[in-house]
């Protein structure tokens, strides 16, 4: 039982990985964007050990963890609205980084205003 707990864990944890760097780095256009592995590295890395540890003193918590089917309604909607969020999130990026090409080949001057401001939507981050 606990060999299948740990391949249903890991296998949960890598697609969340895979959905957050899809999330992050398909608008940024680049893999090489710090911020974006600075925050899966905040957000799995603590998840990894929670994980391990229910692991090994509670795996039946942990099994309840996995459990992605709500029971209660609201809860039901909250994890709708969780997933709405996130494409609504992925498809306002994507729009955000066609709008940015737009501007540079239109606008006169913006890849030199690009170059001299490095985020200019969110501070310090995009």
């Amino acid at each position: 039982m606990k060999i299948k707990l740990f391949i249903q864990a890991i296998t949960k944890l890598f697609l969340g990985i895979i959905l957050v760097g899809l999330l992050l780095f398909l608008p940024a256009g680049t893999i090489c964007f710090t911020n974006g592995w600075l925050l899966i590295g905040i957000l799995f890395v603590p998840m990894f050990l929670a994980g391990i540890v229910m692991m090994f003193k509670n795996p039946e918590s942990l099994k309840k963890r996995l459990i992605t089917k709500e029971k209660q309604q609201e809860q039901k909607m909250v994890v709708k609205l969780s997933g709405l969020m996130f494409f609504v999130g992925f498809i306002v990026a994507k729009r955000i980084k066609n709008e940015e090409e737009f501007l540079e080949k239109e606008l006169a001057g913006y890849g030199n205003y690009k170059k001299e401001v490095k985020y200019r939507l969110v501070p310090f981050i995009w």
